[in-house]
């Protein structure tokens, strides 16, 4: 193993895992004031369980060995995952450096549901997500699956983070429904400052990092093109992503962060065109599909929005009991229907007595 490597990754795993708070910001400061609070924990909260998942189960699926379609349960529970090597860093590394795509990517598909999806029922979703399609696809395209055996390329996550994330959140915004004030009223971000503040992934120190270095300044490529084709590439790629957003906005479609556009049209590696379009395809329809199964099967258990009153409160105190922003004494009326009963029932009681109390 080599020391230079090891210290490259331990800073690259802190950066790719600091990119999962810095997505709640960018989120958090699109939504309204009164869900900016569930918004900004959709992101944070998959630190937590996905994270855990990812150890016990969903790495060993993405990367240990088995077959064309998924990993073995050899690595479950993180048996023989140690300080042994994995090419030059060790493989406990490894696996942390992978989880922070695994936890950020569901991350990802909060943007499609935010403001009305139920907290408990996304927490069961991106949980069950993570094993159920995003560690198989991990293994096809980065565990030495069929689409690795194909020639697909996929240097930092364009199918497995970002076309993944795309197509489950185009499934999720038609399953969960529109917000109640979509296309009535103007939903606008309540702090840009956020979203700017939140506004690549080699496995050596070497130059293979830094052209993807150079090409993530200059462009969304990575490690597998000139810096020049990096810039066409990022020029082209705009056009689709744009239209799609003015495309949508006409639409009955409510991705509220847009989701698909940002990552579902401009994810995939354009070299090697058609094994890459195969493999966005391929990775289009599982991931859609599968997202569709686990929320209407969750929908039998438990429902996956919240009720027209409580998206009028806003999520941050019918969910979480707290608010973002604190106005005048900090306090707010919480179930404003009971103690507008209690009123009418002094009322009534007042005028049988003949006024008299």
């Amino acid at each position: 193993m080599n020391n230079a490597d090891i210290a490259w990754m331990l800073v690259s795993t802190a950066l790719v895992l600091l990119m999962t708070p810095a997505l709640a910001f960018f989120y958090g400061g699109l939504v309204r004031s009164k869900n900016a609070l569930n918004t900004m924990m959709m992101s944070f909260v998959a630190l937590g369980p996905v994270a855990v998942v990812w150890a016990l189960l969903g790495y060993s699926l993405a990367f240990a060995p088995g077959n064309a379609v998924v990993g073995s349960l050899n690595y479950a529970g993180l048996r023989g995952v140690g300080l042994e090597a994995q090419g030059a860093i060790p493989h406990l590394l490894f696996m942390c450096f992978q989880g922070t795509f695994a936890i950020i990517t569901p991350a990802l598909i909060s943007g499609a549901v935010v403001e009305r999806m139920r907290f408990n029922a996304y927490l069961a979703f991106i949980t069950l997500w993570v094993l159920v399609v995003y560690a198989p696809v991990a293994h096809w395209v980065w565990g030495g699956g069929f689409l690795a055996s194909m020639g697909a390329l996929d240097f930092a996550g364009g199918a497995v983070v970002h076309v993944n994330a795309a197509s489950a959140a185009l499934v999720a915004a038609l399953v969960v429904g529109p917000r109640k004030d979509y296309g009535r009223h103007a939903i606008l971000p309540h702090n840009v400052p956020f979203a700017m503040l939140g506004a690549g992934s080699a496995l050596s120190a070497g130059t293979t990092a830094a052209l993807a270095f150079a090409n993530t300044l200059l462009a969304p490529a990575a490690g597998y093109i000139s810096p020049a084709s990096a810039i066409a590439m990022g020029a082209i790629g705009a056009f689709p992503s744009y239209f799609a957003l003015i495309y949508r906005a006409k639409t009955k479609l409510d991705d509220s962060l847009d989701v698909v556009a940002a990552h579902g049209l401009v994810g995939g590696h354009p070299g090697q065109v058609l094994t890459q379009m195969a493999s966005v395809v391929i990775v289009l329809a599982y991931s859609g599909g599968m997202t569709f199964v686990l929320l209407k099967v969750l929908s039998l258990v438990m429902p996956l929005r919240i009720g027209d009153r409580h998206e009028g409160l806003g999520l941050d105190v019918t969910d979480h009991g707290e608010e973002a922003y604190t106005h005048g004494d900090g306090a707010i009326l919480v179930k404003p229907k009971q103690s507008a009963i209690a009123h009418a029932a002094v009322d009534v009681v007042a005028v049988q007595d003949g006024g008299q109390l």
